[in-house]
């Protein structure tokens, strides 16, 4: 773009100097190139230094010794349990699960609002540009969660979809959840309605966006899937669950619906190009094709599924076959760091303990996971995840010229295989959210404090009974 096609009279930030990762369709990257920011969106990327007659310049940063990718995406989370965290280290999921419910069902607003700060703080320090958050657990008289979670993502900065979960299947009914933390399916969808008619915004550039999700197959019921699927394509809104995570699910799909997890889901409604299902670690042939032929997608979570030794997704078999697959934290009692930048490495490594060992995932296919194919998997593509002129200006400034990274050849390869780098600069929408290390919006010293204040309230709770 010559100098002369820019536009007048809109605030700029120009980047220069620095590698550039594009990760558009071609993968195309920039040794040392630039990036102007054209007030909310992308104006140019491209080689070597940008034009030094451009017009309402506010800022111009050098930088060198730095790579600039698209922000990343995570799309599954649950940010209410960054208030237990630490707990039930040595479970598999449904014990996990079994030991944790007692306790996640006596949060209130108060805590739901501490833990989505300090989960969006330590994401968003470490360069996530766009989260979500399933949130599943809404005990009686706890006050209004939903409001909470946005007002938290709204102080951060960052883009944000809540996947407004539900549960109504207890353990009266042969579900997991303790029957005092589910809500009735009229009750469930209700509420779910309200909360996407309240917050949802179908604009170019949202800030704000809402999903429908039931929590899981053990946990809803067949009419609320079904009915859930009705509710988001009625309004227009996408739809998320949890899917085919452990060996034990598929067991209990199999006992009480007589198919697996994938079957039934599809028997629901909930395959399609408007789904993403998080984890998906045990799935077979047919499953992938499934997905692949409808075009749902995936959050692949590696750290969360490690832990809790759910197994290893098959990324590399989703993504030749043509599933949209994005990362996912999950939730901090099941991947304590919280960050997603640790996902890239996790994602390549798990997967490299697979069948198809080191050709299972390069860098860049994990950059891509954490950025594009996030986008992909919230339905934002042509808004986000990737650095292109018109789409929006969410990206990242990776400082890799400190001891950590500048020995490393090549900056994708620093930033993937390498230690956790430094954040020099965040922007969502052209607006700086992390600086130097450091979050803009946010104090994070006083969100510690409450974070740590909020645990401990909710222990004390939970052991009072």
């Amino acid at each position: 773009m010559a100098a002369s096609q820019y536009a007048q009279g809109v605030e700029r930030i120009v980047i220069e100097n620095c590698a550039v990762a594009t990760v558009d369709a071609d993968d195309t990257e920039y040794p040392s190139g630039h990036v102007v920011v054209a007030g909310s969106t992308i104006e140019s990327v491209g080689p070597g230094k940008a034009p030094e007659n451009l017009q309402d310049v506010v800022r111009r940063i050098d930088g060198t010794g730095h790579l600039v990718t698209p922000g990343l995406v995570n799309t599954h989370h649950h940010f209410y349990q960054w208030i237990t965290r630490g707990l039930a280290t040595d479970h598999n999921l449904f014990n996990w699960l079994v030991a944790l419910y007692p306790t996640w069902a006596r949060i209130d607003e108060q805590m739901v609002y501490a833990a989505a700060q300090g989960s969006l703080a330590m994401m968003a320090r470490g360069g996530v540009t766009t989260a979500m958050d399933h949130h599943y657990v809404f005990p009686r008289g706890s006050g209004d969660l939903s409001g909470a979670i946005i007002r938290a993502a709204s102080e951060t900065g960052v883009r944000f979809t809540l996947a407004r979960g539900s549960m109504d299947r207890g353990e009266s009914d042969g579900g997991l959840p303790p029957d005092f933390a589910v809500e009735t399916l009229e009750g469930a969808l209700g509420a779910t309605e309200e909360t996407v008619d309240r917050y949802h915004d179908a604009s170019f550039g949202a800030m704000t966006q809402i999903a429908v999700a039931p929590c899981s197959p053990f946990s809803v019921t067949t009419e609320l899937l079904k009915q859930g699927a009705d509710l988001a394509r009625r309004k227009g809104v996408r739809l998320h669950t949890h899917g085919s995570e452990t060996v034990e699910e598929e067991k209990f799909c199999h006992e009480l619906f007589g198919m697996g997890p994938t079957d039934y889901f599809e028997s629901t409604g909930w395959l399609g190009e408007d789904v993403w299902m998080a984890h998906c670690v045990h799935m077979n042939d047919s499953d992938i094709a499934a997905f692949a032929r409808t075009r749902t997608g995936v959050a692949h979570c590696p750290s969360s599924n490690a832990r809790l030794a759910a197994g290893i997704a098959r990324v590399p078999d989703m993504l030749a076959a043509g599933v949209p697959v994005g990362l996912g934290v999950d939730g901090t009692a099941s991947n304590e760091s919280g960050e997603l930048h640790t996902e890239l490495r996790n994602a390549l490594l798990i997967n490299r303990l697979g069948p198809h060992r080191e050709a299972a995932l390069n860098a860049r296919q994990a950059l891509r996971l954490g950025t594009y194919g996030g986008a992909q998997v919230l339905g934002r593509a042509a808004e986000i995840g990737s650095l292109e002129p018109g789409k929006l200006a969410d990206l990242v400034l990776w400082k890799l010229d400190t001891l950590a990274h500048a020995s490393i050849a090549d900056p994708v390869t620093a930033l993937v295989f390498g230690a956790a780098a430094p954040v020099t600069l965040s922007l969502v929408g052209g607006r700086p959210v992390a600086e130097n290390g450091g979050l803009l919006h946010v104090d994070e010293d006083a969100v510690a404090r409450s974070t740590r204040h909020e645990a401990q309230r909710l222990a004390r709770i939970a052991e009072e009974g």
